[in-house]
């Protein structure tokens, strides 16, 4: 080896130890100014075999009801959807009383006006103002919709944490990182003396005050009444409002795996148990069978020939 070329190692190494240190600096900098990561939440409804509690999303429910909804919309459920398998599941007389204590915007009528009426559980949630324009004067920010929102919010682990939470393994295949995020969220405001400082907010500043506190919201069953069981009752809500289908779909790709799965064990075996074999394995054995002469016209061929010969 050269001296030139020990010089030109020398310095590709020099300028990759300073790449390297410059990131770190970089890296450590970003992570004293960012925000910390929520907490990983123990969810009945994570994981292939997830389900949602029932208790849980109708306290849920109505923590959004009492506090929530005074700001935050939720235009795509409708009163019935409280009562389906797989939601709440109040009953249809509840949801029924429920939806009439609403008033809701119809018409026009015959004389061409709109007019309120009692909601009916066919009908959606109405929103808590008119329109955007109204939600900015009143909040000086539009306040997003809880439809989605549990599905929309995330954050991510890092590298390797978020392959972990990517594949099927004991601990992998996590997607309820809205709901860990929402749950920090409404338990991130430290500061007393700023109601808008949260820890899990990027920046800090958010524009929602601190909504809620403990003893806010009566619960009737013995639960208790403290802001972190508020935020993880009104989070399992908002992940249900975002996916009403979960345990349904949850079902089905449990069972197409398993027939998927038995299909490819049979596919694999040839013990009478898993039925006949393949089209091909049985065109083949037909062929094995089959006279050399492929055909049932060559016998009759072959006399023929037979026949001429002799006369």
């Amino acid at each position: 080896m050269t001296i030139k070329t020990l010089s030109l190692v020398s310095l590709g190494a020099s300028i990759g130890l300073a790449a390297l240190l410059a990131v770190g600096s970089a890296q450590a900098a970003e992570d004293a100014h960012a925000t910390p990561h929520p907490e990983r939440q123990s969810w009945t409804f994570a994981g292939p075999f997830g389900y949602y509690d029932r208790a849980q999303l109708q306290r849920g429910f109505q923590v959004y009801r009492e506090v929530c909804s005074n700001c935050h919309s939720l235009k795509r459920i409708a009163f019935r959807n409280l009562a389906e398998p797989g939601g709440p599941q109040f009953s249809e007389a509840q949801v029924k009383a429920l939806a009439a204590e609403y008033k809701i915007k119809d018409g026009p009528n015959d004389a061409g006006d709109m007019f309120e009426r009692p909601g009916r559980p066919s009908d959606r949630f109405p929103p808590p103002f008119a329109n955007e324009n109204a939600a900015r004067a009143s909040l000086g920010a539009i306040p997003p919709d809880f439809s989605l929102l549990a599905k929309a919010r995330s954050y991510s682990r890092g590298f390797p944490l978020f392959l972990i939470d990517a594949l099927p393994i004991p601990g992998g295949a996590y997607q309820e990182h809205g709901p860990d995020y929402i749950v920090a969220l409404l338990n991130g405001y430290s500061k007393e003396d700023d109601p808008n400082y949260n820890d899990y907010f990027p920046g800090h500043k958010i524009g929602m005050a601190k909504p809620i506190s403990d003893g806010a919201v009566d619960y009737t069953d013995g639960t208790p009444k403290t802001l972190p069981q508020y935020a993880r009752d009104v989070s399992a809500f908002m992940m249900w409002a975002a996916e009403p289908k979960l345990e349904e779909r949850k079902r089905t790709g449990f069972n197409v795996m398993a027939f998927l799965l038995s299909s490819r064990a049979c596919s694999t075996t040839r013990k009478s148990a898993c039925g006949p074999t393949s089209p091909t394995d049985r065109s083949l054995k037909r062929n094995e069978k089959a006279p050399e002469t492929g055909s049932f016209l060559f016998p009759v061929i072959a006399r023929s020939e037979a026949t001429r010969h002799s006369i």
